[in-house]
């Protein structure tokens, strides 16, 4: 910790879940303390419990849900009930009156969500937002001046923005705003729950280093919720590592990244993709997240851990402080601390051999797409100017760019979903630039050539629908229907990785990475030529996102499944896409092989998305002895732009 003062102080936290059945444990006996200034991050795959802790502290819990332990806050004079048997007093948060809390809330302990529009009122403006949560007095000059001067601090010049209404401000401007409104009245502790996830990566950076610069400037303690250990290492001193329910790891974040004392957090480190290089194997974790009380009484991550031993499921182990600073709930280390090391800084590199010519399956040319407010025609905002791209049979183009790009709108119109202004689409032969205009039955086999999986899991399944009826749904809709349907089923799910049984599941049975993977099965269930991916992975834990990744390379390979993947992550672009389109306004500013791309960007809207990566950290980046992609990789490479210097610059990129 810095300072000598503790700003929260949290000892055996536990919290449980009536559910009808008796209690269930969803955190157990979790401790530690956050300093003022100090940025502390939790970190852990979904049911960690990392959100549930962060909502005890605060006292958001749902009715059902309990909090029992201790939670000191002394960030404020005001009087509460003092704590007992602790070394400094404070405002005990646990079972603390609606009163207390109510006076403790935004002044003293603020909260900023992952989704600012569950945070702010679609009615109201941005200005009364602020106003409600400043306690200033005074005239409507006096307020208007203080609203702005929040704004500034979170990096909104612009006065017009407090007249707006939350709608009519893009994601990163309203977490900007959200942020304004959590610190409105200065509170001493600002806990964030996952902040960036849904930001684009340029959007991302901006707010890690606002949040950053705020929290130096005001001293103000930070618990950072995060499943993106890129973004854990970038804005924090110290790092909580989670796993079902209880701590199994507590390092300072320059360490833990090079050397982690835990088996879970090896696990997660080597499931982080590498921006540098691409890697022969995706390694995400096998298994899932237990339960808390399913793993009571024993090491709870033993049933997927490779250094497991009968000593480790004879008990719980405690957290315990095994090196200097270097806090772990693994009785083995430090006898495996080595191992656990190289693990994750080894990774075998892959450098793939050059595609042989096939066949394109997708020809796109001087693609415009404008949109129209009314019937007018008059007044319209182009947000395609002229896109051009061809992807060949069995390979992947990753399509990147910030929110605003027009990568969703491509996705539209590839789909049918959009019809474009100007240009020619050609799937597989067909002209599909007009869905509507096409024979019924060059629809139906334009629409079984290309299929899609969204981002969301959760709302691209019926969750009325078994998953057997989804798939057998799907592949019924083939030119030619097998005759076994349910067996058809079955490979479906053995070939995205899942057991026949789960046919019988529904969605709402199934984790996150489980209903992308049928998405996956389902886009598959047509056999189509192309699979159009909108941020398959950004909603993931890390784990997940690795046998999600490792899935989808697969699969291209062996069924010779083309993929359009759009993302705003370039280390997943690089671990998937054979070539990669940068987006900028609507304009294709540079395209080649993703590895000629991210080793030597040409264009500077380019070379802003890769400086934009959150710190990297020990791993593979370019070992010595392997040859670097941008120097071997073969293929053509396009860039919009007409500087002379950067002209150069592609053709020494060409060799």
């Amino acid at each position: 910790m810095t300072g000598d003062k503790t700003l929260l102080r949290v000892r055996n936290l536990t919290v449980t879940h009536d559910s009808g059945g008796g209690p269930r444990t969803l955190v157990r006996e979790v401790g530690f303390e956050v300093a003022p200034g100090e940025a502390v991050c939790l970190v852990g795959e979904s049911g960690s419990g990392k959100s549930m802790t962060a909502k005890a502290l605060i006292s958001l819990l749902p009715p059902s849900v309990r909090a029992s332990g201790s939670a000191v806050f002394s960030g404020t004079e005001s009087s509460g009930t003092e704590s007992s048997g602790t070394e400094s007093s404070g405002t005990e948060l646990i079972g603390a009156d609606e009163t207390t809390l109510r006076g403790l809330r935004g002044r003293a302990l603020a909260l900023l969500m992952q989704d600012p529009f569950t945070m702010l009122n679609p009615v109201l403006t941005i200005g009364t937002h602020l106003a409600e949560s400043l306690a200033v007095r005074g005239n409507r000059r006096t307020l208007r001046a203080e609203i702005q001067r929040r704004l500034d601090e979170v990096g909104i010049t612009d006065p017009a923005v407090a007249a707006k209404y939350p709608f009519q401000l893009s994601g990163g401007m309203l977490q900007r705003v959200a942020l304004a409104a959590a610190l409105a009245k200065d509170p001493a502790l600002l806990i964030a729950d996952e902040p960036t996830t849904a930001l684009d990566v340029t959007t991302q950076s901006e707010i890690l280093a606002l949040l950053k610069e705020i929290q130096r400037t005001r001293r103000m303690g930070l618990v950072f919720i995060t499943h993106d250990l890129r973004v854990a290492m970038s804005v924090s001193e110290r790092v909580l590592v989670m796993y079902a329910g209880s701590l199994v790891e507590r390092s300072p974040a320059t360490e833990i990244t090079a050397a982690p004392a835990h088996p879970y957090t090896a696990g997660l480190l080597r499931s982080v993709p590498s921006a540098h290089v691409r890697t022969r194997e995706l390694a995400g974790i096998p298994g899932s997240v237990p339960h808390a009380d399913d793993v009571a009484g024993r090491c709870p991550f033993a049933g997927r851990c490779a250094w497991a031993e009968p000593a480790c499921t004879a008990d719980a182990p405690t957290l315990a402080e095994r090196m200097p600073g270097r806090f772990t709930a693994c009785i083995a280390f430090p006898r495996i601390a080595e191992e656990l090391a190289a693990t994750v800084a080894e990774s075998e590199v892959d450098d793939p051999a050059p595609r042989p010519d096939s066949a394109a399956v997708l020809r796109v040319s001087g693609l415009r797409k404008t949109f129209y407010s009314g019937r007018s025609r008059r007044h319209g905002v182009e947000v395609l100017h002229g896109v051009d791209l061809t992807l060949p049979a069995g390979s992947s183009l990753g399509v990147l760019g910030e929110s605003g790009s027009g990568k969703t709108t491509l996705a539209r119109c590839l789909l049918g979903l959009s019809e474009p202004t100007e240009g020619s689409i050609e799937l597989d032969g067909i002209d599909v630039t007009s869905y509507r205009r096409l024979s019924r039955r060059d629809r139906i086999t334009a629409r079984r050539a290309v299929q899609c999986v969204f981002q969301d899991p959760y709302s691209s399944l019926n969750p009325s629908l078994s998953i057997g009826s989804t798939l057998a749904e799907a592949v019924r809709q083939r030119a030619e229907v097998p005759a076994d349907v349910p067996a058809e089923v079955r490979e479906l799910l053995r070939t995205v990785g899942l057991p026949g049984e789960f046919a019988a599941r529904k969605p709402a049975a199934l984790s996150g990475g489980q209903r992308q993977r049928v998405a996956i099965a389902r886009a598959l269930a047509v056999r189509p030529k192309l699979i159009v991916c909108d941020e398959p992975v950004a909603a993931l834990d890390v784990s997940v996102q690795a046998q999600i990744l490792g899935l989808l390379r697969k699969l291209t390979t062996e069924t010779g499944t083309s993929l359009l993947f759009i993302t705003h992550d370039l280390a997943v672009a690089r671990q998937i896409t054979d070539d990669v389109l940068v987006l900028y306004r609507g304009d294709v500013v540079e395209h080649g092989p993703t590895a000629r791309v991210l080793d030597a960007p040409v264009h500077s809207y380019t070379r802003k998305l890769i400086s934009s990566l959150p710190e990297s950290f020990p791993g593979p980046k370019n070992p010595a002895g392997v040859r670097n992609p941008a120097q071997s990789s073969p293929g053509q490479r396009a860039v919009g732009c007409e500087d002379d210097q950067r002209s150069r610059a592609v053709k020494e990129a060409h060799g």
